[in-house]
Formats: structure tokens, sequence, C-alpha cells
């Protein structure tokens, strides 16, 4: 399916006022004005992101409270019980607590739910594990923000909550000492995108604050805050940008021995892009939950030992090559099943059902589905039971509004706008798949079926210099809100030395107007090459990258689209 190429508006008087007072390619000042900057101080904010622009954690809403409990629980030697979810920003934010408070304090434990047993979030299971340990305090990590019966029955029981929490509200909020969450009502802590273990961080970073005792101790947790920011898919802006940079900073230094491990494994180097975080690290941590025990995930993170990091970071990786497996096999078999579907071109949703899918895989499963077939998609299975699922959409396109007009068949569900889980009884699947397809049906939009690449600007190959790359580079880290940019350059021609690779890809050499060739890679873009071969222009949509080769640095072309 062909994408629209659609080139990012900015206004044009900001960018001829970047354009004086920066005195920068207007390609550049064009890619600040698209993010909103539109004067010489946001700019410098912007390029020098530093420990001075972080956000006073007393800002948060019950803040103090939560400072003063744990205060409380040090003096008194209380147990404190970290709990943290199954996927990187939990298993991140346990690491980060644990990393903080065990120089201060020994009766110290740590919990992290079973994907399968006891499912997302704050469990019945996990508070009666805190009872029979004998804790008066669980500091719950990137959930609990919706755990009111968890939260009631620990306080029965002598137990205290602060939750540290990054997720939407569903309801009144728990009866906890302090839930410290920016996307709560009550809350005008300025930057509302921090990931759970952001949360946690400001906690540990309001604690110092308040028993005057110096920040620069948090600077050696910033590596585990930079993993679940780019894990997490959290907003690329603000305080997380400053805290992404920082944190990448300290993993390329190489010190924390878990990180260390898991990059020799996953074949990367340093320095490490959040590119690099989120192919090559993050699918390594979330394998120890999907599979197994995500025990094992906090267990690496903490190593002060180089030949333990390296067992469990061997560990992670034999899951990690086990979820592959099932992934390919899932996906496989779910694009046979779709494409078997009778009609299935007139289809505006994908909703799939096996009862022996691997239930930890089938998110990711249903992310490919949308990837292939540009619908939303749900892939279903079978647990305890019940049909569980996982569902991913299309850009632009609320999954999370289209499952909740089917509320009525479900036993559970949650999620945002772009991802979803729900549970229902197995004989609701079939009455699912029709509303759930009609929902999708009546409010889709036709923009919204047909692919779309954003790009930032149109660019000349002879623009594409040394320096342009330095400053370039200077926009990372990418994520959400601040995307790596994509160019488009025009009547491009091959030189004549583009190749098809084994595996569909093809190695590019491309020229412009006499500039001097440019290189690059399309993966999975082989059907092109006949065309491309043919001496004939066309347009060519990519990202910039730099690529190391024996010692040296070149850029290169990341393609993304052809227009032929």
């Amino acid at each position: 399916m062909r994408k629209r190429w659609t080139l990012q508006p900015a206004d044009e008087a900001v960018v001829s006022h970047l354009q004086h007072v920066l005195k920068i390619h207007p390609v550049f000042c064009r890619l600040l004005a698209q993010r909103g900057i539109t004067t010489f101080e946001e700019a410098r904010t912007f390029f020098r992101p530093e420990w001075s622009q972080l956000q006073d954690p007393f800002l948060m809403q019950d803040m103090d409270a939560a400072v003063a409990r744990i205060q409380q629980a040090l003096q008194n030697n209380e147990r404190i019980l970290l709990y943290g979810d199954y996927d990187v920003d939990g298993t991140t934010s346990v690491a980060l607590m644990h990393d903080f408070l065990s120089p201060r304090h020994q009766n110290l434990s740590f919990y992290i739910p079973d994907r399968y047993r006891e499912g997302y979030g704050v469990s019945m299971a996990g508070i009666d594990h805190a009872i029979a340990n004998g804790t008066k305090l669980v500091i719950a990590m990137d959930c609990g923000v919706n755990a009111r019966a968890q939260v009631a029955r620990a306080k029965a029981h002598g137990i205290d909550f602060i939750i540290c929490d990054h997720h939407l509200p569903d309801g009144p909020l728990p009866a906890a000492i302090a839930v410290l969450d920016p996307m709560r009502p009550d809350c005008t802590y300025p930057f509302k995108g921090l990931s759970g273990c952001g949360v946690a961080f400001k906690l540990a970073q309001a604690f110092l604050q308040k028993n005057n005792l110096p920040d620069t101790e948090l600077h050696s947790l910033l590596d585990l805050l930079a993993l679940s920011i780019a894990a997490d898919i959290v907003p690329m802006t603000g305080e997380n940008r400053v805290l992404a940079n920082l944190g990448l900073q300290c993993i390329n230094r190489g010190g924390r021995l878990g990180i260390a491990a898991l990059v020799e494994l996953s074949g990367k180097h340093l320095p490490l892009s959040v590119s690099d975080v989120v192919f090559g690290l993050a699918p390594l941590i979330n394998a120890a939950g999907r599979l197994a025990d995500a025990d094992q995930a906090v267990n690496l993170l903490r190593s002060t030992d180089k030949t333990e990091a390296a067992d469990h970071a061997r560990v992670l990786l034999h899951r990690n090559q086990l979820r592959k497996e099932h992934d390919q096999q899932i996906q496989g078999e779910a694009i046979r099943l779709f494409e078997a579907t009778p009609s299935h071109e007139a289809l505006r949703s994908v909703v799939l059902f096996q009862p022996d899918w691997h239930k930890g895989v089938i998110g990711i499963a249903a992310a490919r589905m949308v990837e292939r077939f540009h619908r939303p998609a749900i892939l279903l299975t079978e647990s305890n039971g019940l049909a569980v699922g996982s569902a991913r959409t299309v850009p632009g396109f609320n999954v999370y509004q289209a499952i909740k007009t089917c509320e009525d068949l479900l036993t559970n569900f949650g999620g945002h706008d772009h991802a979803a889980g729900l549970t229902m009884p197995l004989e609701a699947v079939p009455e699912f798949q029709r509303r759930f397809e009609a929902a999708v049906r009546d409010s889709i939009t036709a923009s919204q079926q047909v692919p779309e690449l954003l790009v930032s600007a149109v660019l000349n190959f002879k623009e594409i210099t040394p320096r342009f790359w330095r400053i370039l580079s200077q926009f990372a880290p990418f994520g959400p809100g601040n995307r790596s940019p994509v160019f488009v350059s025009k009547n491009v021609v091959d030189t004549g030395h583009s190749r098809l690779l084994k595996g569909n890809h093809l190695r590019l050499s491309l020229r412009q107007d006499g500039a001097p060739p440019a290189t690059g890679m399309a993966f999975g873009m082989g059907e092109h090459f006949a065309r491309i071969s043919s001496k004939r222009p066309f347009h060519v949509a990519y990202k910039i990258e730099e690529e190391q080769w024996q010692g040296k640095a070149y850029l290169r072309l990341m393609v993304k689209d052809f227009w032929l």
C-alpha cells in the first residue's frame, strides 16, 4: 500500500526569525519551529538539555506526604516492599528505588507480579505477600493509581502505600498515604509525560532535597531512567528529553554491569542511541516477564558482580530468542488466518483468536499485524478459561474507545489510545469480533486507513555534510514529540552501484544534481530494485544516520519509502 507523504507544517515567520537569530541552516529552523520552538532562548534550552532544567519535585501533589512516610519507615526500621510492574518501566523503577534506599535501609525487598497468574498492576497475591512478610510500607511503581481494593485491603492489615504512577486514574484515587501521579486531575506538576520510573526518580530527588543532601547521588541512577523513558515510549520532550540525554551519557560511560552485559550480548556498541535501547536492550529486559519471572531483570540491573551480570544477561537473551520464535509462529498463523477470512479485504479491523497462542507475545504480534495490514488489530488467546487479548492500532485511531463500545461483553479491559489489553468469556469472542469491526467501521476516517509518512523537510544531497550532521545530531535523543526527522530528496537516480541483498534488502548508491553520491539501506524493499536500477529519476524519503565501519564514521540514508 502506497503511503501518503505529508509535509509537516511550520510557521514561516518563525522559521525566518530563527534563521536570523541562530544563523544556522534553514532546515534546522524549520525543524525547531515544528517542535514549537520560537525564540533564541527556547532553542538554546532545547540544544543544551541540562540538570538545571528539571522541575522541583515538590510541585507534585502528595510529595511532602510521601517523603515524610519514607523518613518514618527508615527511622523505625519498618519493612519496605518495592512493588513494580513486569515491563522495562516497572523493573527499572524497582531497581532505581532499591539502589537509592538500600544504602540507607536494610529492611527492604521487592515484588514483581507474575504476568500470567496475577496480571498487570497491584494484585491481591502481592498484598498477601506483603502481609505474610510483615511489610509496613509498600512503594508501588508504574502501577497502583487504580488499585483501590488492593490498597484498602493492605490498609486493613496496617500496611501503608505510596504510589508512583503515570497512568490516568479511572475513578477515585486509592486511600494511599501518597499518590504521586502527574496525570491525576488535581496535580499541577508542570510536566505530564514522566515514565513510572521518572515518578520514582522524582521521589528520590525530593527525599534528598528535603534532607539537604546533594543530588549528585542521583546521577548514577540516570541510566535506569533512560531505559524506562526509551522503552515506555513516553514523550521525548521537556524533562524526559533532559533525563534521557543525561541517562544515555550515563549508559555510554559503561558503569552499570547489568547494562554492559546486555550491550555485549545484544551486539550493540557504545555509544548507544534511544533507538539502540528500544530495539536492542528493551526486548531483552521485557523478555524476563513475557516468558517467565521478571525478577531476573531486576537482579540483572542491580548486579554488582560481572560474572553474575553476564549470567543474568544470558538468561534474558535465551528468553528473548524463545520470544522471537513464538512471535514468528503467531505472526505467521495470524496472517494465514486473516487472509483466509471471507472478504477480509473489506474488513476495517483484525480480530483473531487461537487458544494456544502465547499470552506474553500476542501484543507484539498484534503490532506486526497493524504494520502488515494497516488496520487496528486484536489478537486473543485462552488463559484460565477466558479469552485474553492485546490490541494495537494505526496512527490517529483510538483503539481504547472502540473497545469501550463493547465493554458489556468484557470482564476486564484497560489501556490507552494506541494500545490496550482485554479479557472476555470464550463464548463472547464471535460477538466481540462483529461489534468491534462495526465500531471501527463507524469511526475510522479515510485518512487513517492509508499509511502516512510525515516528512520534515525537502533536502538536497549536497546539503548533507559533516557540519549538517553535527547540528542534526543535537536534536537527539529522539522519541514521541521529537521524532527523528524524515527528509525527502527529489529526482535522484541510481549510480549503477545499488545492489539487491539477501533478505529482500537494498544497498543503495544514489546521486542528485552532481552532488557526491549518497549511500543508504532500504530494508525489506527489494521489490523496487528493478525500477530503481532502470536509471529513471524518483523521489526518496529517509532518515540520516551515522554508521561506524572499520574505525571510521560515515553518513548513510535509512530509507523509509520511495516515490517511483
